[in-house]
């Protein structure tokens, strides 16, 4: 059994989604309620709870300044926002759950599933110093969690000069470091990526266009190579999309 507090500011809030907690999630005892970032950490130090729902926008500060205020975490966190925001695309470069208000049963069973089985401690806190570096970087989001079949690592997106997908798994291939393959397929990455000067060139390749190096035209068709020599497909109907993208690189 999961013991369980909720942190969030509005007290009608609290109280859908403890009922909805009970519900839904069996295995979880709600123990304590706070309504604020200061009452919240007096709860936890109180309480030392299993897990934490936890509101992001708080009136007196955010879920993040909570976490900051209780280093080292020994809990586990859900975080709660209301809107689609920032911090929900930090959480999605940080690998961390989240949900979205109103909590869906599904999303919430499926959140806590997660936790229950979730790995340990030390990569809790690898996954929240990403997500503090990012939210620091509120415009430019610089680190990305990627979890191998051994181990979890968090690097910088500019290190990563392509993607290549193979079914469910993708490839990172990187400038100066030995490639990572993940259990995620590239639709995902390509959503996360394509803001940050990524470009989908074929439906198995995501490249990074800081290591473009030139573009190759032939009868079989074309080929993009980049400044680390590794040549990449382009299919023929991203072709235009793509040279309208180097235009705009070169204006």
């Amino acid at each position: 059994m999961l013991r369980a507090v909720i942190i969030d500011d509005i007290e009608n809030i609290r109280k859908k989604n403890s009922a909805l907690i009970k519900a839904t999630c069996p295995t979880v005892s709600i123990i304590g309620e706070a309504d604020a970032v200061e009452s919240g950490v007096k709860l936890i130090k109180q309480l030392s709870p299993d897990l934490v729902f936890l509101d992001v926008e708080m009136p007196d500060g955010t879920g993040f300044d909570l976490l900051q205020k209780l280093k080292p975490i020994n809990f586990k966190v859900i975080f709660i926002t209301g809107y689609e925001d920032f911090a929900v695309k930090a959480f999605r470069f940080s690998a961390i759950d989240y949900l979205l208000k109103p909590l869906d049963p599904d999303d919430l069973a499926e959140a806590v599933k997660k936790a229950e089985s979730s790995l340990n401690k030390e990569v809790f806190e690898m996954k929240l110093s990403n997500l503090f570096a990012n939210l620091e970087r509120p415009k430019n989001l610089q680190n990305l969690i990627l979890k191998t079949a051994d181990r979890i690592y968090s690097v910088n997106i500019q290190d990563i000069v392509n993607c290549e997908s193979d079914k469910n798994y993708t490839t990172f291939h990187f400038i100066n470091a030995p490639k990572l393959i993940v259990s995620t397929n590239l639709k995902e990455y390509e959503t996360l990526l394509t803001p940050h000067n990524f470009f989908r060139t074929h439906q198995s390749h995501l490249i990074n266009m800081a290591y473009f190096d030139h573009f190759i035209k032939t009868d079989g068709g074309n080929t993009i190579v980049m400044k680390n020599k590794i040549t990449i497909p382009l299919s023929v109907r991203k072709k235009e999309e793509f040279m309208v993208l180097l235009e705009n690189l070169q204006a």
